[in-house]
């Protein structure tokens, strides 16, 4: 499990805010090159910028508390102590205690292998297939990656073929280590982890999951009003082009 480390506390501060302005609470856990701390310890990231820019227009502030394990960071934000989480997938259980805007970016779920083994494996099309022939897989600890993953990932087996990583970076240092054949997660991580400890990557053709991302707010914390303003600030600077000049910035698409 990821250590936890304080980041500076940081809030975005508007000179004129209406008087009903929403003022969101936010754990961060390292993730580059979505959340990262950059120079004097002040978070960036493609995602704080994202969700900075959409926030800053619809009249909110963001405070960034200490950095949190991606697990207790949920068990928190489902207590109500925390208000929003980035970069979150729509699932029938979080519908029940959290609020989703539109999407403000794609997320893109890969699977890789070592460049001189990716034909070895350029038929799977499918978890069980890996299941099946008990392909050893490295996968996040935590987050959803589609039901072909959830589905084999819950079966009784799954220990045969599947281990877990805590962070990227824990990940690509097990990849290297010959833990397993194949690595899966959120491909620009994954690619920026590989990166950082000169590690060449190559993605299978078959794709787990590819969906848009939101910011997920706190039901029992924010109002539908809130969420109808970020929604309206993330039309906005969609149109105007705001929101793809920073992701292209990163790289994503």
């Amino acid at each position: 499990m990821m250590r936890a480390r304080p980041f500076l506390l940081a809030a975005l501060c508007l000179a004129a805010l209406p008087a009903d302005a929403c003022h969101l609470r936010m754990a961060p856990e390292s993730w580059p090159p979505y959340i990262y701390s950059g120079a004097n310890g002040v978070l960036a990231g493609a995602d704080v910028e994202l969700a900075q820019a959409i926030l800053r227009e619809a009249g909110c502030t963001i405070e960034f508390v200490a950095e949190l394990p991606s697990l207790r960071r949920e068990i928190l934000f489902r207590q109500g102590k925390l208000d929003l989480m980035l970069a979150a997938s729509k699932t029938e259980e979080r519908r029940r205690y959290a609020r989703f805007s539109s999407p403000y970016r794609q997320e893109h779920v890969r699977l890789f292998a070592a460049p001189d083994k990716v034909q070895k494996f350029a038929g799977i099309d499918s978890f069980d297939a890996i299941a099946r022939q008990r392909i050893a897989v490295l996968a996040p600890r935590a987050g959803w990656y589609g039901a072909d993953y959830a589905r084999a990932a819950a079966a009784t087996d799954a220990g045969m073929w599947r281990n877990t990583f805590g962070n990227f970076q824990q990940g690509i240092q097990m990849f290297r280590a010959g833990r397993a054949e194949l690595i899966m997660g959120d491909a620009a991580a994954l690619e920026h982890a590989a990166r950082q400890q000169g590690i060449t990557l190559a993605a299978l053709p078959y794709v787990p999951f590819s969906a848009p991302v939101h910011l997920m707010l706190n039901a029992s914390s924010t109002t539908q009003d809130q969420l109808a303003r970020i929604n309206s600030a993330i039309a906005r600077l969609e149109h105007s082009g705001a929101l793809a000049t920073i992701r292209t910035r990163y790289g994503l698409h």
